[in-house]
């Protein structure tokens, strides 16, 4: 076949095509209009189209007769936004313990694993040159008040002058301090529990020779567990230090623990976009541990939108839509999608709440259409009947 009756062929089918198109889909007018050419209504006959409108509206709604629909009230509903990040959980406290002093390690008296309380001894160092040093600083505590009664004895018969006496009393003084001085670090060979938790593993026995750099034990306190997680920025300005939330181990998702924002830092990491957020989770049962992972969930209020049945959801060539009864007459509403949800669809539209939605019966309703609601003919009739 010759090149120009190929062209000529393709030309009729895309013509065919388009003459159908533009005849049977129910949206081709208006994408014409969209697209400046609106030349197609003009070929078209007002009569023509007028018959045409009628015959579509009689044959829809049967004339001025009205459709029987089901419709329901519009409600409103706020959407929930959600925040999901993984934290890392930590002891509400935990110290290292070191020794105020150099020594050997005389003795361990607490093990792995067991709990201990603030204040409790949990180890010992050698002591007996402290020992020598607090017998020796009483000892001169004696001496320098035996000295400063026999000087006021002295004075009280004029044997010893008023400067004596202020000499005795500094000697005194100095041998007060000493002794407080010795007991002090006599106390201090023996290791305290600075907070109350759990002894965790050992890491040196007794019999070492330890330093003030040298760790004697952990502990950590784990009454709560602190969780570290990072938010995005735009959650920044919605979490507040008290917020609720729900923590789930990664390891055991069948547990899941309630908590609450117990700090929220100044700044957001320029790096990252994400802002730092600690929350703390009681842990009665002491069933979790620092260093585990969590996976945490908080929920915040959202905007308020207008929420309708599923069934009332249509389709268009321009998009979603509802039929929304206003005066006994149908209303085409465009609509958004914002959430849709088990039972309701949360849209974006001109919709109040309490507005009257058609949900079946869709098919029949045209746009100013008269419609009946399925079951109000009886109910006039019962209030008829009543009057």
């Amino acid at each position: 076949m010759a090149a120009w009756k190929q062209i000529l062929v393709a030309l009729v089918v895309l013509a065919v095509a388009a003459a159908a198109w533009l005849r049977f889909y129910p949206g081709a007018h208006d994408v014409l209009a969209r697209w400046g050419i609106d030349w197609t209504y003009a070929a078209t006959r007002p009569a023509e189209t007028g018959a045409v409108n009628a015959k579509q509206a009689n044959g829809r709604n049967g004339g001025n007769q009205r459709v029987n629909v089901v419709a329901l009230a519009a409600s409103s509903a706020v959407i929930n936004d959600r925040l999901q990040a993984i934290g890392t959980g930590r002891a509400n406290a935990s110290v290292t313990v070191n020794p105020y002093s150099s020594g050997r390690l005389a003795e361990l008296l607490v093990e792995s694993g067991s709990h201990v309380d603030k204040g409790q001894i949990i180890a010992t160092l050698d002591s007996e040159t402290e020992v020598i040093s607090q017998d020796r600083a009483k000892l001169a505590l004696q001496d320098a008040q035996a000295k400063l009664d026999r000087v006021k004895s002295l004075r009280a018969s004029n044997a010893a002058t008023p400067v004596a006496v202020a000499d005795a009393e500094v000697v005194l003084a100095g041998a007060k301090l000493a002794l407080q001085d010795a007991e002090l670090a006599l106390q201090r060979r023996s290791i305290l529990a600075p907070i109350a938790g759990t002894v965790g593993i050992l890491p040196i026995s007794a019999g070492n020779y330890v330093t003030s750099q040298s760790a004697i034990a952990t502990l950590d306190d784990r009454s709560s567990i602190l969780v570290d997680f990072l938010v995005p920025e735009r959650f920044a300005a919605a979490v507040k230090v008290g917020a609720q939330l729900t923590a789930t181990p990664i390891a055991n998702p069948s547990y899941v623990y309630t908590g609450a924002v117990s700090a929220i830092d100044n700044h957001i990491d320029e790096k990252s976009r994400t802002l730092l957020v600690k929350a703390k989770i009681a842990n009665p049962a002491d069933s979790l541990r620092a260093g585990m992972s969590f996976g945490i969930t908080m929920k915040f209020p959202g905007q308020t939108y207008p929420a309708v049945s599923p069934l009332a959801i249509l389709w268009g060539s321009d998009g979603a839509y509802v039929w929304q009864i206003e005066d006994g007459k149908a209303r085409r509403v465009p609509v958004r999608i914002i959430q849709r949800n088990t039972e309701t669809v949360l849209i974006d539209a001109e919709i109040d709440n309490g507005d009257m939605v058609v949900t079946e019966g869709t098919q029949s309703v045209s746009e100013g259409g008269a419609v009946r609601l399925a079951g109000e003919e009886q109910r006039a009739a019962d209030a008829a009947a009543g009057s």
